[in-house]
């Protein structure tokens, strides 16, 4: 039997298995692609996540795949231009955000876990997880046209936003608001690294984003409020170059470059989840999700990994009842995403922003600056 199967081996599911194997339990950790593999993301890690990665002792490995520091974040309002103060990290930490191609991110990540101890499943896709009465107890699954059942004290579903451990146990959800907004973005070579810019045109209601990425490309991406999806789909490179047209010089540059096939969304509900019960836990998008607009994702799922393999630990060792732990773990969760998922649903819905918005946004960051932990 395993101390903990952990199902979706990406920015939640490496890390809480990482950690846990660290602490030294035994982990298996599943997931049905194969890296490294590509996914739809906003890319983006907020200083805290960063400062995670440096914590974990991957920081260097990531921006040894040529991540290029984001050394600015420029918002444009119309006419109002801001560079928000990021949120304080210790001194011994001078480091910027960075937006990975999920490629080299993802197999880091899963290096991580492996080297910690971890063992690794890919191409492993769950069918259904195992219970004994209510309390889960287990995974069956397939890989290579086998199937295979496996046992462990706790299942922790990291496997996305449709988490099939979520509906297997049906996780309540609370908080929820319907999507509120769509996405659309490519790669292009031939832009000039000014660091990250997100332009809102509110007489359109849409916008872009644009920020450097691995291999000298930049991901530029359009967007806007989910009354527009239809339309904005219909024609989605016309659409899309109306609105490169409205930032002054980026058409001249995208010219004189290629790029890669778009990707797109609309699939983005907001909601949080109970994330633990009799044998089972959440994590990341699994047990909380919101619009993509604050490129939150990646980052609060570093934070919620730390937080949930703490909890799991706290319980294995007796250190506390493992329940009590578990909804500690989603208290501490909610107190810091709280916040900042309000703001993210106000910038996605459309509404005026108001400056005291990045006020609220920034101090809920600067609590998401991660504690002293080892490198490993």
């Amino acid at each position: 039997m395993y101390d903990a199967i952990v199902v979706g081996a990406r920015c939640a599911g490496s890390p809480t298995a990482m950690l846990l194997a660290r602490k030294g339990y035994r982990v298996l950790l599943v997931d049905k692609s194969t890296f490294p593999s590509d996914i739809m993301s906003t890319h983006y890690i907020h200083l805290p996540g960063v400062a995670r990665l440096s914590r974990w002792g991957l920081y260097d490995k990531v921006m040894a795949t040529g991540c290029p520091p984001l050394k600015s974040i420029t918002l444009h309002f119309g006419d109002l231009v801001l560079q928000p103060p990021p949120p304080t990290l210790p001194a011994d930490l001078p480091l910027n955000p960075i937006a990975p191609r999920r490629t080299a991110l993802d197999n880091i990540l899963v290096e991580g876990a492996v080297e910690a101890g971890a063992e690794l499943r890919d191409g492993f896709s769950v069918q259904e997880l195992i219970f004994d009465g209510d309390r889960v107890t287990g995974i069956r699954g397939r890989s290579n046209g086998d199937t295979f059942e496996e046992s462990a004290k706790i299942v922790i579903g990291a496997d996305g936003m449709h988490s099939r451990v979520a509906k297997s146990v049906n996780a309540p959800e609370y908080n929820t608001r319907e999507t509120l907004s769509f996405a659309y973005y490519t790669y292009w070579t031939n832009v000039e690294n000014t660091g990250a810019h997100i332009y809102m045109f509110e007489d359109l209601q849409r916008g872009m984003l644009i920020f450097p990425t691995n291999d000298g490309k930049t991901c530029i991406a359009a967007g806007g409020t989910i009354d527009q999806f239809h339309d904005f789909r219909s024609d989605i490179e016309g659409n899309y170059l109306q609105l490169v047209d409205r930032i002054p010089g980026l058409r001249a540059q995208i010219d004189r470059g290629e790029r890669e096939k778009f990707i797109g969304t609309a699939d983005q509900p907001n909601f949080f989840r109970r994330p633990y019960g009799d044998g089972w836990a959440l994590v990341g998008d699994a047990g909380y999700h919101r619009d993509f607009f604050t490129g939150l994702g990646i980052t609060e799922a570093f934070r919620d990994a730390e937080y949930l393999s703490e909890a799991i630990d706290a319980g294995f060792a007796g250190r506390e009842p493992l329940h009590d732990a578990l909804a500690e773990y989603e208290r501490k969760r909610n107190d810091i995403a709280e916040p900042l998922y309000e703001v993210t649903l106000q910038m996605a819905s459309g509404e005026t922003i108001d400056p005291e918005a990045f006020i609220r946004f920034g101090a809920a960051m600067a609590r998401m600056v991660p504690e002293e932990l080892p490198v490993s």
